[in-house]
């Protein structure tokens, strides 16, 4: 059977597999059943986790959501029955990306004490991240070269900085109160800075290894930048005497 749709389905009881087009044989409510031991939530985040991975090695358009579920372990009716499409798949796992970068720069250990000390470690968690973390950066890429498309449409990407950029006004603040940082300092343009600078050394990591001839994935090399990022960006907030 084959189905004429835009990318979305009416009913879960319809099934596609490659491009969005192939009917798998394999009905939603049924699978869903099958599935009904590990839960539907279980179920969800092993989709979601695979697809991550599908994405960000394949790209949005060469992401087939028969290899989704291959990955899954799982069914491609499963994929439209939890998600509705594929484009709703891929941006919730922009979502869950930017969950995931935010909910692990909360867990940071931050002695307000020492804003100074502080302010390093918030500076330098996106880079470290990212290293961790390098198919985030694929998932990016990719969403730019799209223009944003996809992740424009999500209802919830705005919410997730404001955690993270909260968390560093208020050490901003602590810093400008004990003296130390100014009490100027735009925090939306230092998130932006700490981002880009750790962004820019993953993204183009193989490119710029060769340019300077060395190794930017070396231990060395990279607790440099780490170091320099930080010390750059808190020169920019220091109080001058």
């Amino acid at each position: 059977m084959t189905i004429q749709h835009d990318d979305t389905l009416a009913s879960p009881d319809l099934a596609e597999t490659t491009d969005d087009t192939a009917d798998t044989g394999v009905d939603a409510p049924a699978a869903a059943k099958k599935s009904r031991p590990r839960s539907a939530k279980t179920t969800r985040s092993n989709i979601l986790r695979a697809a991550k991975k599908i994405f960000s090695k394949d790209g949005y358009e060469g992401a087939r959501v028969d290899k989704i579920s291959k990955a899954a372990k799982s069914y491609d009716s499963l994929i439209y029955y939890y998600f509705g499409s594929k484009e709703k798949l891929f941006v919730e796992v922009l979502e869950a990306s930017y969950r995931d970068i935010f909910e692990a720069e909360k867990k940071l250990q931050l002695d307000m004490d020492d804003p100074i000390g502080s302010l390093k470690k918030i500076i330098e968690f996106p880079f470290r991240y990212y290293l961790a973390n390098p198919e985030i950066i694929v998932l990016l890429g990719n969403e730019n070269l799209q223009k944003g498309k996809h992740i424009s449409k999500s209802k919830t990407a705005d919410q997730y900085a404001r955690p993270a950029i909260g968390i560093l006004k208020e050490v901003i603040q602590r810093g400008a109160e004990a003296g130390v940082f100014r009490d100027d300092v735009d925090c939306e343009n230092l998130y932006m800075a700490m981002t880009s600078l750790g962004y820019f050394y993953v993204s183009n990591r193989y490119t710029f290894s060769a340019f300077l001839n060395t190794d930017l994935m070396d231990q060395k090399n990279i607790d440099t930048w780490a170091g320099y990022i930080s010390d750059l960006l808190l020169k920019s907030v220091l109080k001058q005497a």
